[in-house]
């Protein structure tokens, strides 16, 4: 990793960052200020993701993305203007994203993520992930890992949305708490005096530790333990369908077409047997409903988990508030959206 310098934040910045130093704190703002982020893949949940770490106020930004702006990009992706059809994704959000934040270096890299050697990635503080590939998703995480970079990882399919966090073995970090009052000793007014009390008027400052799992450990859970069966029923259903979503995308190289429904619904069912007979479940796990609504990239869906996503970098990189371990699963069909939350640890 590139040796960081110590941030500091200028006069004008203390202005444009004014509301979030006085949520968070100028310390979390200084460690926000002084990191720099990667992220790769520019479809609509990037471009969230985008929007949201730039206006936090990061270092630096890098959209890395080979992909051509396609009609579907126009649609989902707010960054690209209409008339970028045909160009790189990435050199087309690239001016609409500075301009949210000139305060921030946003830089666009036109290369596959495929093609960059390990050393590219060491130079951030924080990898994202959006539109990746199993293979690499595990390669990259296991990189950082090493590296104490902190990894984030996502997808929007439809209705369906998900995020997966890497903070590494020993994520230091401090949360905000309402100061307990201890009674003075000479109290003498029974029971209930002598008991400590919160002061809901005073916070205090708790430091805290959190430990993640690496992302194949979390996607290779032996569903024949005594220990997963126990906690099967609290497992999201939507995690059995990440793992069909990422193996149809291993093996199309790209994600259910809503061109090609009949085909690609086919191959999901199909897909879906095979998984769940390989981690040894029932296939009435998740029945066929899910087909018909894990195609393409929806905006408001986009939003929810992009907000979520960004939310959470932004915590791990300033260092505070509780994270999420390890996923987040977002579900549009169930009314205003339902989350859950689900990790081997």
């Amino acid at each position: 990793m590139i040796e960081k310098e110590d941030p500091i934040i200028s006069e004008e910045e203390a202005a444009q960052y004014d509301r979030q130093i006085r949520l968070w704190g100028l310390d979390a703002q200084k460690r926000l200020r002084g990191s720099r982020v990667l992220l790769a893949g520019l479809g609509g949940l990037g471009a969230e993701v985008a929007k949201n770490l730039i206006l936090a106020g990061v270092k630096g930004l890098t959209l890395l993305d080979h992909e051509q702006v396609s009609e579907e990009s126009c649609r989902a992706q707010f960054l690209v203007p209409v008339s970028a059809r045909g160009e790189n994704r990435a050199q087309a959000s690239l001016e609409r994203a500075q301009n949210l934040n000139p305060m921030v270096e946003v830089h666009a890299d036109q290369d596959r993520i495929e093609s960059k050697p390990d050393d590219f990635f060491l130079q951030f503080d924080a990898v994202c992930l959006t539109g990746c590939s199993r293979d690499l998703m595990v390669r990259v995480d296991q990189l950082c890992s090493q590296h104490n970079i902190k990894v984030f990882c996502g997808d929007i399919y439809g209705y369906y949305g998900y995020m997966f966090c890497n903070l590494g073995q020993e994520y230091h970090y401090v949360e905000e708490k309402l100061k307990v009052v201890k009674p003075s000793s000479g109290s003498n007014d029974g029971p209930e005096a002598k008991k400590a009390k919160v002061d809901p008027n005073e916070t205090t400052m708790v430091k805290k530790t959190a430990t993640f799992c690496g992302l194949k450990e979390a996607l290779e859970v032996d569903w024949t333990s005594e220990k997963a069966k126990a906690g099967l029923k609290r497992t999201p259903v939507d995690y059995f369908m990440l793992h069909v979503l990422l193996k149809f995308r291993t093996d199309k190289g790209r994600d259910p077409d809503p061109q090609s429904f009949a085909e690609d619904g086919r191959l999901l069912k199909q897909i879906r047997d095979d998984v769940l007979e390989a981690l040894s479940l029932s296939r009435d796990l998740l029945n066929d409903d899910f087909i018909s609504f894990c195609f393409s990239e929806m905006s408001p869906v986009c939003a929810v988990v992009g907000g979520v996503f960004g939310q959470e970098v932004v915590k791990a990189l300033s260092q505070r508030d509780s994270p999420h371990r390890n996923f987040f699963f977002f579900d549009g069909r169930k009314g205003n959206g339902v989350v859950d939350y689900f990790g081997p640890n």
